[in-house]
């Protein structure tokens, strides 16, 4: 029962830290506070290597002072980062507050799916994985609507607002269940995991795909998409309700374990990525409003129901005592090919919209690529 409370509360947990109410209007918030976009970008770039420098330390204080622990650390940070982002007015308190975020973010990876999947014994582990991706979706649709009607009295409530549900978060964190039988304090070893990925190789070729699949999709459906309703001729007054409409494709995540029962996961995967690959090359020409806001809803939710079966795959390939260190090992290995395809795309965005977009298609085919050797190296 204890164990069981553990996913019930992830799943709370996931669902307020989706409460970002300002999120639709992220970027204006910050140039409304004296941010450029360069200021921005340099933000991320700086964040994206804190990602990669804090995974595997991590990962390794999971494994010796527990998940829940090392969990409750993390979640306090997150909910700091919020009220410093809402009193941030510099480039130089937008950086910390990112900083915080970054520390807190690699913190959570890996310790929220290894804590999950320790607590079912790995049974129906589709189905808890599904449901707390979805928790996550759902809060930040619930956020994106409201946003709409927030943002009419001022952009700063929509920051103010979203401290409170990560301060409720960071309080049920306390509530979590550590799971003893799965940490071994004198064992647990940086340069034990390393030796023993060198018996599952194959698992990066699969990290790898993922890695692909997810920053393409991210820069089209995060980045690219906004010139893209722009070039479509969409009113930028209807991106917040955009931006929450999206999410409602995201919810298929929860039923991605009944997808895979019916369909098996390769077949899945290929029939997904193959969406994806396609609805990529169909933005490259299509100018049609209507048609643009549902290919892009097929990307996020096809993006969407592969998370869980990730989670999983991810999750069974170790067989160690040191399941949040190799997780982190994974997330590292997936910040450096996502951060090299960013630069790709982003230098690629330089020259025209409808290249950039190319390119994401030309990613997730070469992850259709790995994803399809994996599995035979699997099966193997």
């Amino acid at each position: 029962m204890n164990r069981n409370r553990n996913v019930y509360l992830l799943c709370i947990i996931a669902f307020l830290q989706g409460l970002v109410f300002y999120g639709p209007v992220a970027t204006l918030f910050r140039q409304n506070r004296g941010l450029s976009l360069n200021n921005i970008f340099t933000i991320e770039a700086i964040f994206i290597i804190l990602m990669f420098v804090f995974e595997i330390p991590w990962g390794y204080i999971g494994d010796r002072i527990g998940y829940k622990n090392t969990l409750v650390i993390s979640f306090f940070l997150f909910f700091l980062s919020k009220i410093i982002f809402y009193n941030a007015h510099s480039f130089s308190m937008f950086l910390l507050e990112s900083i915080i975020v970054a520390i807190s973010i690699s913190g959570i990876s890996g310790c929220d799916s290894a804590l999950i999947y320790a607590s079912i014994d790995g049974k129906d582990s589709y189905k808890a994985f599904s449901y707390y991706s979805a928790s996550s979706t759902s809060g930040f649709l619930i956020a994106s609507f409201m946003n709409s009607f927030i943002v009419k009295y001022s952009l700063d409530l929509t920051a103010f607002l979203t401290i409170i549900p990560y301060g409720i978060a960071f309080v049920l964190s306390f509530f979590l269940v550590d799971n003893y039988e799965h940490r071994n304090e004198e064992k647990v070893s940086i340069i034990k995991s390393f030796k023993s990925l060198r018996h599952n190789k194959t698992i990066f070729i699969f990290i790898i795909s993922i890695a692909l699949i997810a920053e393409s999709t991210h820069a089209l459906c995060i980045f690219l998409n906004q010139p893209i309703y722009l070039r479509s001729g969409i009113n930028i007054k209807y991106f917040g309700f955009l931006t929450a409409s999206m999410q409602i494709s995201c919810l298929l995540s929860a039923k991605a374990y009944k997808m895979n029962q019916k369909i098996g996961t390769k077949k899945l995967y290929i029939i997904l990525i193959g969406m994806i690959i396609v609805a990529n090359i169909l933005l490259i020409y299509i100018r049609n409003w209507i048609l643009v806001i549902i290919i892009i809803f097929m990307i996020e939710g096809a993006f969407a129901i592969t998370q869980p079966l990730t989670n999983t795959i991810q999750n069974e390939s170790i067989a160690t005592l040191d399941r949040a260190t190799i997780l982190s090992v994974y997330a590292m290995i997936g910040d450096i090919v996502g951060g090299f395809s960013n630069l790709i795309i982003g230098k690629v965005s330089d020259i025209s919209l409808e290249k950039s977009i190319g390119v994401c298609a030309v990613l997730n085919m070469l992850a259709l690529i790995l994803i399809l050797f994996f599995f035979l190296k699997r099966k193997r």
